[in-house]
């Protein structure tokens, strides 16, 4: 599976294991940068750079990282179709597929270990859109 990966400088180090992770399960990697993490660069290029690769259909999911998680989801979720779920553990991203059906999870690097990071990417990725009820509902979103 293609999966579109993007942090700011602050979300770098958690990004950089994830990708690993994820090219380690065999899915095809396109890190949209930030090249490292003492570069300072703006949140919002790599939130929306992520968003548009995965909306138009370049990769299935995407991941994103920034300090708390929570601009770079906003900058994201301002692009039409894309689904960013700013969540902090396995239950939040276990439920942000089956009932959002988001296509594109966000961490805060200062606030989510990498731990509890990989765990919830692994239930992302695992858990389908639950339809039924939910299809209304994320219909409405737009």
């Amino acid at each position: 599976m293609t999966i579109a990966i993007a942090s700011d400088h602050a979300g770098y180090p958690l990004k950089a294991v994830l990708a690993d992770d994820l090219r380690s399960a065999g899915h095809d990697v396109r890190d949209l940068g930030a090249a490292d993490a003492v570069t300072s660069v703006d949140y919002p290029d790599f939130g929306r750079a992520v968003a548009e690769t995965v909306v138009r259909g370049a990769a299935r999911f995407g991941v994103l990282v920034c300090g708390t998680g929570i601009g770079i989801s906003i900058a994201a979720n301002r692009v039409g179709g894309a689904r960013a779920a700013l969540v902090h553990d396995h239950l939040g991203a276990r439920l942000a597929r089956e009932h959002n059906d988001a296509n594109i999870i966000a961490f805060g690097a200062r606030v989510t270990g990498v731990e509890v990071a990989r765990d919830a990417l692994r239930a992302f990725l695992e858990t389908d859109f639950g339809g039924g009820r939910h299809a209304a509902r994320v219909g409405k979103l737009g």
